[in-house]
């Protein structure tokens, strides 16, 4: 049995304890939080050693892995940390804030043997994995246009400031949703190349941004676009889809379903005709030992444990983390570049402003472009 730490206690910290507390091959032994309080309930009523520095822990605990579940910023420090101690790691996302050092740590991992992953738990939705599947089949043909849209009601009000607000703590609807419709588009169709046209909006928040829109650029000329706003009530909780163009179809998926026309077959696909399928993510999940959240919850860190146990990679890796927080460094800086703008002054022909509506009829259609004389 792998003996494990686990170091954050806040919202995903506490999900993580949940689920790795009741995973039949892991023990759980010893936690790390700033909170006083949290650490002596947890001592108390499971009986897992409670530390406040995670050094303490790392020096001092008999571990195979660790879980890091801290707000961004500290992911770095923390996971190379347990990388030096030869622990396989699991980290929550967004990995890193910098690219250059998660493919640092990427390459740590990969040298020392260790296996690696981060908490990018769409991966693990069974809709999303049929998508990468019927992908691969080549069911909809060569991909010419993509597009992902992610929203929620996380912030709704102006409001005081959290870690999530604070550009240097990893926070804003770029880290919490972007991140995650990125490395779905890495996952399903790999890594975009460029972006462009990207605008990084407020809406409520005044330190980081509530929605974001980029256009993105895939090798051989397909292209993409992203729409992403955590400031929308008009869904009950985030809501993540993906829309692939194909010559010989389309695929749409969500969370809840898959949805997938083809004009021709290419092959004989089991269950599959000529025209719209639909397969529900119900009947696509395998089922788990636990359930906190969703399956794909505890489905990432089953397999996180699998893969220890047999030395091979996971599906989301460091590297492939990185991948993802490359795109959202190229977005920023796509963002803070000047953009072209239409002169307003001599030369301009202002548009006419309309007091009546026309007649109907070519003589109105002609006042309608021209204006009356």
């Amino acid at each position: 049995m792998l003996k494990a730490g686990l170091i954050g206690l806040g919202k995903m910290g506490l999900s993580h304890q949940a689920i790795v507390n009741a995973h039949p091959g892991i023990q759980l032994t010893s936690v790390c939080d700033a909170s006083g309080y949290v650490l002596d309930v947890l001592a108390r009523h499971t009986g897992v050693h409670p530390y406040t520095d995670y050094r303490e822990m790392l020096e001092r605990e008999p571990l195979d892995c660790v879980f890091v579940a801290t707000p961004s910023r500290s992911h770095a420090e923390i996971v190379e940390a347990a990388l030096n101690r030869g622990l396989h790691v699991f980290c929550e996302k967004p990995f890193v804030l910098e690219p250059a050092v998660g493919y640092r740590l990427a390459d740590l991992a990969e040298r020392k043997g260790l296996v690696n992953q981060v908490g990018y738990h769409y991966r693990f939705v069974a809709a999303f994995r049929e998508a990468r599947r019927l992908l691969g089949l080549g069911l909809i043909g060569e991909i010419h246009h993509i597009r992902a849209e992610a929203y929620g009601p996380v912030v709704l009000r102006p409001k005081g400031s959290t870690w999530r607000s604070q550009k240097t703590e990893g926070g804003g609807c770029l880290f919490d949703y972007s991140c995650h419709a990125i490395d779905v588009l890495n996952y399903l169709v790999g890594c975009p190349i460029a972006v462009s046209g990207t605008v990084l909006n407020s809406v409520f928040s005044s330190g980081v941004d509530d929605e974001i829109y980029s256009t993105l650029h895939f090798p051989g000329g397909v292209s993409g676009q992203l729409s992403t706003n955590w400031s929308d009530e008009s869904f009950r909780k985030m809501s993540l889809r993906i829309s692939i163009w194909g010559r010989n179809g389309r695929i749409n998926v969500d969370r809840q379903e898959i949805q997938t026309y083809v004009r021709k077959l290419p092959a004989p696909v089991e269950n599959f005709t000529e025209g719209w399928n639909i397969r529900y993510t119900t009947e696509l999940t395998e089922p788990v030992w636990f359930y906190m959240r969703g399956e794909e919850y505890s489905a990432q860190v089953d397999h996180f444990v699998e893969a220890i146990k047999a030395g091979r990679p996971t599906i989301s890796s460091f590297r492939s983390a990185s991948d993802t927080d490359r795109v959202a460094e190229m977005m920023i800086e796509d963002a803070a570049r000047p953009r072209t703008q239409i002169a307003v002054g001599a030369g301009a022909v202002p548009l006419p402003v309309r007091t009546a509506r026309p007649s109907g009829g070519v003589r109105g259609f002609v006042q309608l472009l021209f204006g009356s004389r």
